[in-house]
């Protein structure tokens, strides 16, 4: 290679910009001192390297951002959640129980978004619901499992006369108001000519075992959960109270009031009362009454194992004399009386003549217990 200017200079292997080397200096490379000796490493080959073909777009499901922030590791997502719950944020109230249930949340567009949410972290105090409507109590029934209690939050009229009567958590079998009619059931089902109405049919088992025989039926419950669980398993019900208008009043041929439902409203008498006039004349009441009670007016609130409960409701539990006493009051005849696997049941008939109607008016306030 040549360069112009001051004479013609050859560019190449032992030669400087300022001139031309002369000498064994000549024939030596331009390399520096310590590695002229050296042994040249090989070339790399970064260009030639198989490169894996890009994958796919991903979608960052392995971890989210909250908020548009820095993103969480598992481990503090967990207590950020946490303390989300103890402040009162995306973690619902009085959602809970063993299985994560799903929960509506608002993107920071106002877009909605369905996220898992699980139950409250040990030491949040629960909120209360609805009398036989809140979490506790539809939870148990989607479910099918306890344990489920009435607590008591005030003391009966009298000193407690049974442990069971001083206990302040009264359980309540959702096992087996979850499973098909047992033994003691199946009694009872034998006695009803239809059509039947079950009060406080929470999760529709005897509603369903009558519709399986044939005989129509219909539930009745403040629950939703109850009476979505009874449509679900082939029954009818709706949802009000029994103190509500009802479909068909006076043509029912029985009523059925089990499983403690004697208790609805706190008071037996005027329950009574409002059944009798939902039966036909010549129809029937069948009854369970508590055993080992004679009689006790409370107020109570469903609770479950964890703390969570609903709002306080009055309630009421009477055993088979006390039963039969304020039903002849309110205008039933007494009929039949048994108990079946532990339980006691009474049988009362709506008389066909208009036999003591007058007996329903307030002049009869002595009668009532």
């Amino acid at each position: 290679m040549v360069r112009s200017g001051r004479g013609r200079r050859i560019l190449g292997a032992g030669l400087r910009r300022s001139g031309l080397r002369r000498g064994p200096r000549a024939r030596r490379a331009d390399v520096h001192r310590p590695h002229r000796r050296g042994t040249a490493a090989p070339a790399r080959r970064s260009g030639a390297r198989r490169r894996r073909p890009a994958g796919a777009a991903r979608c960052g499901h392995r971890r989210r951002r909250r908020g548009g922030g820095r993103v969480l590791p598992a481990g503090l997502a967990l207590r950020h959640r946490a303390r989300l719950a103890r402040e009162g944020g995306s973690v619902s109230g009085t959602a809970g129980g063993p299985d994560p249930v799903l929960a509506e949340r608002t993107q920071p567009n106002g877009a909605p978004r369905r996220t898992r949410t699980t139950g409250l972290p040990p030491g949040i105090p629960a909120r209360p619901g609805e009398p036989w409507s809140d979490d506790p109590y539809a939870h148990a029934l989607r479910t099918g499992r306890g344990p489920l209690f009435l607590r008591r939050l005030s003391p009966p009229p009298r000193p407690y006369g049974t442990a069971e009567e001083a206990d302040q958590l009264l359980p309540l079998d959702v096992e087996r108001w979850c499973a098909v009619p047992d033994a003691a059931d199946t009694v009872v089902l034998n006695r009803c000519t239809g059509p039947v109405l079950d009060v406080g049919c929470g999760p529709g088992r005897l509603v369903c075992a009558l519709a399986a025989r044939g005989v129509r039926a219909l539930g009745v419950d403040v629950s939703p959960a109850a009476v979505a669980r009874t449509r679900r398993h082939g029954g009818s019900a709706v949802r009000r109270s029994v103190f509500d208008r009802l479909p068909g009043e006076g043509r029912w041929g029985s009523v059925l009031l089990l499983d403690g439902n004697i208790g609805i409203g706190g008071d037996p008498f005027a329950l009574l009362a409002r059944l009798r006039t939902l039966v036909a004349p010549g129809g029937r009441l069948l009854a369970e009454a508590a055993p080992r009670v004679e009689e006790e007016r409370l107020t109570v609130r469903v609770e479950d194992s964890r703390g969570r409960h609903g709002r306080p409701f009055p309630w009421a539990r009477v055993g088979s004399a006390v039963l039969l006493s304020t039903a002849e009051a309110a205008g039933w005849t007494p009929a039949a009386r048994w108990t079946a696997e532990g339980r006691p049941f009474v049988e009362l008939h709506r008389p066909r003549s208009g036999h003591r109607d007058a007996c329903l008016t307030a002049a009869e306030g002595p009668g009532r217990p």
